[in-house]
């Protein structure tokens, strides 16, 4: 409870000491927000990621027991490749 109550003094002082720097306008506000949407991607009409193309071949090694432990020791496409051919 002591910590709350320090970390939450701290705050405040360093709110109170930053003076009118810490407030900016509204239109500064939204233009800082809207840079944050845009670079995070989450904007409306953003890409969707691209999916693994070895995600198949992936569940396939998983769904064998002998070429999941191999992989889990050797890395998957090593293990696909002594089981199934070649990944590429």
């Amino acid at each position: 409870m002591r910590t709350l109550s320090l970390l939450t003094l701290l705050a405040l002082a360093a709110f109170c000491l930053s003076g009118p720097a810490a407030f900016v306008s509204k239109q500064e506000g939204s233009k800082v927000v809207n840079r944050l949407r845009r670079n995070l991607g989450h904007g409306v009409g953003a890409p969707a990621p691209y999916p693994d193309p070895l995600e198949p071949k992936r569940e396939v090694c998983e769904l064998n027991p002998n070429c999941d432990e191999l992989a889990d020791h050797i890395g998957f496409q090593d293990a696909y490749n002594r089981f199934y051919g070649t990944t590429a």
